[in-house]
């Protein structure tokens, strides 16, 4: 930084102390969160240990939760008069902007309907992302990627501007929060980040051009028991869970804690590594998915769903002990897959030679197996 103006000195071996930090400095966001982390300390809010984001503040007749992203914050919490008390309470310290009941956060658009669910979206966001890439009026696609699409990094046709294409392909990251359908698609072109080809353009179109005609898809947050007292729960997600898991000893209090795991073998043209992915439901709700790419080779499809399915067990493990923080009952979560193989050698307690390369995943989950902690279940690829 330079100089202020009047405060000049020749001797460069002298430093500026500053009494505040200043905006735009690096040290500013973590002397920000220090400062409302404290602040929040004051108020009785602990941060969870799962997430350093978020703050629980928890008596024996009410419950507080307070989520930060740099500036933005929400504060929910059972009980509305202390809610209110406690933006008051931070008002004194802070000059806080109240924006009313969530309706919009980081691009998300949140919408209250009438029996008490969620809907979120993010319409506005496609929107900017179409007008950015010129395709707000071009057709739309059925699907966000041919069936048959085979993409390669090997060619001589170059895409003409290369930051245009980094740009759009990470601003489709970032609308996988709302659209999971896109998750595989967008995993694919985000491949080709280095050098892209005009065949990779020409897929990061196909699926603007499916966004194009889907811009008002989202997913919708339904009250967690709906699963239960629904008749129509099975319709909610794409699997009848209400006798495939065991559960806990109030099972009519407990949420139940499933996940979906698949990978697509020896998928990369250029390298031959894997592309595996999982989808984690919560109740009726889906709370996370991803697509990615292996970082090693596996020799058969089973060790590419075994990896898989590892993954999607630490991602259940995490979620499960934020769910025991929060004070909220689940059942032993259960993990689908369609592979058999995969599921016998996840109960198999004899290792093999030619599993020696996966021993870690192997002792992983069979750990949590052991422990009736987790269950593994085979799901037909076509139900």
């Amino acid at each position: 930084m330079n100089q202020p103006v009047g405060f000049q000195d020749s001797d460069k071996t002298l430093v500026c102390k500053l009494n505040k930090a200043i905006y735009g400095l690096k040290q500013a966001p973590r002397q920000w969160f220090e400062r409302l982390k404290g602040t929040l300390h004051k108020l009785g809010f602990q941060v969870s240990k799962c997430d350093n984001s978020l703050f629980i503040h928890t008596s024996s007749t009410y419950k507080l939760y307070i989520l930060v992203y740099v500036d933005d914050i929400i504060v929910t919490g059972s009980s509305p008069p202390h809610v209110k008390q406690v933006i008051i309470d931070l008002s004194h310290t802070f000059a806080l902007k109240q924006l009313g009941p969530l309706d919009y956060f980081l691009e998300i658009e949140v919408k209250h309907r009438p029996n008490g669910s969620l809907f979120l979206s993010q319409t506005k966001y496609i929107k900017d992302l179409l007008d950015r890439a010129n395709l707000s009026s071009a057709k739309s696609s059925f699907t966000p990627m041919a069936s048959n699409c085979k993409l390669t990094k090997h060619g001589t046709n170059f895409f003409e501007d290369p930051t245009f294409f980094r740009s759009i392909v990470g601003a489709l990251q970032y609308a996988t929060i709302t659209r999971p359908d896109i998750s595989y698609s967008v995993n694919k072109v985000c491949q080709f980040l280095e050098k892209p080809l005009v065949s990779h353009w020409t897929a990061v179109k196909r699926i603007l051009k499916y966004l194009q005609g889907t811009q008002t898809l989202g997913l919708t947050i339904n009250s967690a028991d709906s699963a239960s007292s629904n008749s129509k729960a099975s319709s909610t997600i794409p699997f009848n869970y209400a006798n495939s898991a065991p559960s806990k000893s109030k099972a009519s209090s407990t949420i139940p804690l499933i996940a979906f795991c698949n990978a697509d073998w020896a998928s990369d043209m250029d390298d031959r590594k894997s592309t595996f992915g999982a989808c984690l439901y919560l109740g009726p709700n889906l709370v996370t998915c991803w697509s990615k790419k292996q970082h090693t080779i596996s020799r058969s499809s089973t060790e590419a769903k075994y990896r898989s399915l590892a993954l999607a067990t630490q991602e259940l493990m995490w979620i499960e002990s934020l769910l025991t923080e929060l004070h909220i009952s689940n059942t032993i979560p259960t993990i689908f897959c369609d592979n058999l193989s995969t599921v016998a050698m996840s109960h198999n307690h004899v290792l093999h030679n030619r599993t020696k390369h996966i021993e870690l995943d192997l002792y992983f989950v069979r750990d949590k197996i052991q422990n009736k902690t987790l269950t593994i279940q085979h799901i037909p690829s076509k139900f």
